[in-house]
């Protein structure tokens, strides 16, 4: 057997597509545009180019964003004065705080403070909070294990029913990614470092999700023939020469690395049913969703 990839890009590009379409209807009848403001506090490279990507695909699909930016030694209160800030804005339909914050912030009373209705990850506390109780639902969801539900449902893949495994359990993925399933109807595992006989569980999965974030820690063995596996785990490896020492680049003179999974790929390859690769499998998903989650913040405010 070998699995049918799942390919993020092809149906992240749709649900792009489908923002951008809906936002110039918006914009044609008169209605402001949706605009994301992304939080930035220090100066962490990758945080920055996160929040320039979110920033670039906003402009792509019609909608506006701001960036406000905090130094690294910003305290609690200027950080919370400036949400409250966006919160009572009327242009800012979305309020995105990037993670991780300084370490001398408190993450949690920051994201509890952004409103509901401009809550475009889906972490705050009340959204959580509809996602887990039956008959709720929350505004909105957080985008990366939305993506992930979203790309078993666009494949085909049947959740209703179905032994899912959730690797991590973490409140970004893992913890909202099984009270997506469970909602869907499929019978949920969480697994974490201290499972015990964690291969033999996973094996049991018609759908596995891979939070963990240890580097390509699921083997082929651990796979039940013809499951989906979803894998959300971004991780960076040397690449190696065939005599196994590591590839240098030409251009900088640093080692090469590539981006490797939570799942061994080539070995999920032979055994699953679906699989996602890394990357071009969840990561271009997660953006798309937080578009989509943007531009239905702005119909909440203004319908």
């Amino acid at each position: 057997m070998t699995a049918q990839l799942i390919d993020g890009k092809v149906i992240a590009q749709k649900v792009r597509e489908e923002v951008a379409a809906e936002v110039a209807k918006r914009t044609a009848a008169g209605k402001p545009q949706p605009v994301l403001a992304t939080v930035l506090v220090g100066d962490r490279p990758d945080s920055a180019a996160y929040v320039a990507s979110k920033g670039k695909a906003c402009q792509e699909l019609g909608m506006g964003s701001i960036s406000p930016h905090l130094p690294a030694d910003a305290t609690q209160e200027q950080v919370e004065a400036l949400v409250k800030e966006l919160n009572d804005d009327p242009k800012v339909s979305g309020i995105l705080v990037q993670l991780p914050l300084p370490s001398h912030l408190n993450e949690e009373r920051v994201l509890s403070l952004i409103n509901i209705e401009k809550d475009v990850d889906g972490f705050s506390p009340i959204n959580i909070g509809r996602l887990a109780q039956k008959g709720r639902e929350p505004l909105f969801v957080p985008c990366t294990p939305y993506g992930c539900i979203y790309l078993l449902e666009q494949s085909g893949v049947k959740i209703e029913g179905a032994n899912a495994v959730v690797l991590g359990r973490s409140n970004i993925v893992g913890m909202p990614a099984a009270l997506l399933l469970i909602g869907k109807n499929a019978t949920v595992t969480v697994c974490h470092s201290r499972t015990r006989d964690l291969p033999g569980v996973v094996r049991q999965a018609d759908i596995l999700i891979a939070a963990i974030g240890k580097t390509e820690m699921v083997r082929g063995d651990w796979i039940k023939p013809g499951a989906a596996v979803i894998d959300v785990g971004i991780n960076a490896v040397p690449v190696l020469n065939a005599d196994g020492t590591p590839a240098i680049s030409e251009k900088t003179g640093k080692p090469k690395q590539k981006l490797v999974g939570d799942v061994k790929f080539d070995e999920a390859l032979e055994v699953a049913g679906f699989l996602t690769p890394v990357p071009g499998g969840v990561g271009p998903m997660t953006i798309a969703m937080l578009m989509k989650n943007t531009a239905h913040a702005a119909v909440i405010q203004n319908p």
